[in-house]
């Protein structure tokens, strides 16, 4: 009876470390692993790996992959890591994850959507940009603002 319930236990967290692999969270993680031990090139490729389309668009992967190759210390500085910034939700089959990539003289930010069509997530477009303060300098504008207060 106890090796039964072991039997159990032991597929009950194969199962949920499955399932946990799976999530955009997950995915992410891996994503920031890779890049801080292996750089921008190879965490992307694993990235777009999770979506079988992507292969179609192998010339623009390329051209993101150089892109975010160039943010190097030499250009912005020491890395110091990432932080989250929002997660929108739609639906079960669509996350939108945005983060900060903080480097000393500057960050980027990296947004990454996520659709799952059946029972996988997969990448459904990853951007990144360094004009984030100019929307926050917009949203202060006083016209954003309600003032009847």
């Amino acid at each position: 009876m106890k090796k039964i319930a072991l039997g159990i236990i032991l597929v009950l967290i194969s199962v949920l470390q499955n399932h946990a692999q799976e999530l955009p969270d997950s995915i992410i993680n891996d994503f920031f692993k890779t890049y801080e031990k292996e750089g921008a090139s190879k965490a992307l490729d694993d990235l777009y790996a999770t979506n079988p389309w992507t292969s179609r668009i192998q010339d623009a992967i390329n051209n993101i992959k150089n892109q975010m190759e160039r943010f190097d210390e030499e250009l912005v500085g020491e890395y110091y890591g990432y932080e989250k910034i929002v997660s929108k939700k739609l639906g079960d089959s669509y996350v939108l994850e945005s983060y900060f990539l903080k480097f000393d003289r500057q960050f980027l930010r990296l947004t990454f959507q996520f659709y799952r069509p059946k029972d996988k997530w997969r990448l459904l477009s990853f951007k990144f940009d360094d004009t984030f303060d100019d929307e926050i300098e917009e949203a202060a504008k006083l016209y954003y603002l309600n003032l009847d207060n």
